[in-house]
């Protein structure tokens, strides 16, 4: 599967954006999906995925209650909603997939998006 993640950009503190990963292929469905970022000096750290039908969904601590994850299988596309977001949330933000179940491991994904910047700042 090919991702092509959208919708960085530039937001105050406190404000909100709104990620968007599309997914080519007719097998987007049977891929868990997941978010993770990197900031500059930084290992690459997850964020959130969520499970092939949307049911399952796991977060990082640190977002867990300001990010929502979310997937349109029709559309092929995967969201990511942030909200409140902080300076520590600055990033280049990655969608990437695997098949073999839901996981923090940046190691474990097999597909990757190229990343879109998220910068918080005032």
């Amino acid at each position: 599967v090919q991702l092509q993640a959208s919708g960085g950009g530039l937001v105050q503190p406190g404000g909100s954006l709104r990620l968007s990963c599309a997914g080519s292929g007719r097998s987007f469905n049977t891929y868990y999906m997941g978010w993770f970022r990197q900031a500059p000096g930084k290992e690459r750290e997850f964020v959130a995925i969520i499970s092939k039908s949307g049911r399952v969904i796991d977060y990082a601590d640190a977002v867990k209650g300001r990010f929502t994850i979310s997937r349109d299988n029709a559309k092929n596309t995967l969201y990511l909603q942030m909200n409140n977001l902080e300076a520590e949330d600055a990033a280049v933000y990655y969608c990437a997939a695997n098949k073999q179940g839901p996981t923090r491991n940046a190691g474990a994904m097999d597909y990757w998006g190229k990343g879109t910047q998220v910068t918080v700042s005032s």
